[in-house]
């Protein structure tokens, strides 16, 4: 069973939030919906839902359009943001909320959310009231009560981007476990997110999915110099390809997966790092973060370019190396 999207259109008026998109989330796969705030991919999300009308397109499951068939009757669960969970309802409560709706009989309602529970690592947590808990803690719950009814599809958007950087990285681990042979689609603007929890990622820009792959595909391969700059290409440069070794006014970098002939490369901060031989810049600033610092550099023709060093590298001239962990190659395609 599987979700099918065909050149779907949502408009608000004159402008089209989401144009002509196509779609498929394959069963027991999580796809994530990847790009900038304004970008349509909740507006899509909610449609896919039946929150949202669409004017042309339709919204398939195993084949079947949905069109007419409201949002409780499409099976699909739901998990927002802010987890939305009911004040008044301890955690139990609600996570059995879509069982009581279904009728569930009580001893089996009590050993689902015991089940979910202990899925999402809130194990002994049925008696606690839903205000006393933190931010994450209600995102598990939430999940949970999604999870409680097992929805043929959950779509979940932006489930983490109200959290602190912190906790959003280990719960995007945890998440991805809780996630593994569910079918899902899952908004978001986070990238190290949509990798984490993604099997395939489809970015979308100004109301259209652009490109669509599997994490590693995208990240190494964005489909135009515009995603590679969302991705976190901050410089382009062209480069020719010979052998697997990629050459550009930078220096030499391995890739061996990229076809022979010219190329765009984009290089992300981690692209260029202190080594021993390769190009030579001052250090104009330096940005602390938890593990490296980041460095900004001037090269000796006058450019300036980002890179990444140890937190003990404390020198005012540094030399640079291309890294192929940072390198991706841009596709030139239309």
């Amino acid at each position: 069973m599987s979700l099918t999207v065909h050149e779907l259109t949502v408009r608000y008026g004159d402008l089209a939030a989401v144009s002509e998109v196509d779609l498929a989330v394959a069963d027991g796969s999580v796809v994530a919906l990847l790009g900038p705030s304004g970008c349509g991919k909740s507006t899509l999300l909610r449609a896919v839902a039946g929150l949202e009308p669409s004017v042309a397109g339709r919204v398939c499951w195993n084949g079947a359009d949905l069109a007419g068939v409201p949002v409780h009757r499409r099976e699909f669960g739901l998990v927002f943001q802010d987890g939305q969970l009911f004040p008044h309802r301890n955690v139990a409560g609600n996570v059995a909320f879509g069982l009581r709706m279904r009728r569930v009989d009580r001893s089996a309602q009590r050993a689902r959310v015991a089940e979910l529970l202990d899925l999402v690592g809130l194990a002994g947590y049925e008696a606690r009231r839903s205000t006393e808990l933190s931010g994450g803690e209600q995102q598990r719950v939430a999940l949970a009560r999604a999870l409680a009814p097992r929805p043929r599809l959950l779509l979940l958007d932006e489930p983490l981007s109200a959290l602190d950087r912190a906790l959003r990285e280990q719960l995007a681990i945890d998440l991805a476990r809780v996630l593994t042979g569910t079918t899902a689609l899952v908004v978001t603007h986070d990238h190290d997110e949509a990798f984490t929890l993604a099997d395939r990622v489809a970015v979308m820009r100004a109301g259209r999915i652009v490109q669509t792959g599997p994490p590693a595909e995208v990240w190494r391969e964005p489909a135009d110099e515009e995603t590679a700059r969302f991705l976190g290409c901050g410089v382009l440069v062209p480069a020719t390809v010979h052998n697997g070794v990629a050459s550009c006014e930078l220096g030499e970098v391995a890739l061996p997966w990229a076809p022979p002939g010219e190329a765009l490369l984009g290089l992300r901060p981690t692209a260029l790092r202190p080594a021993k031989t390769g190009v030579k810049g001052e250090v104009m600033q330096r940005v602390h973060r938890r593990d490296h610092v980041r460095l900004r550099v001037r090269l000796a023709d006058g450019r300036e370019v980002d890179a990444v060093a140890g937190v003990l590298d404390t020198d005012d001239t540094v030399t640079l190396a291309l890294d192929p962990d940072g390198v991706a190659l841009v596709s030139r395609r239309g």
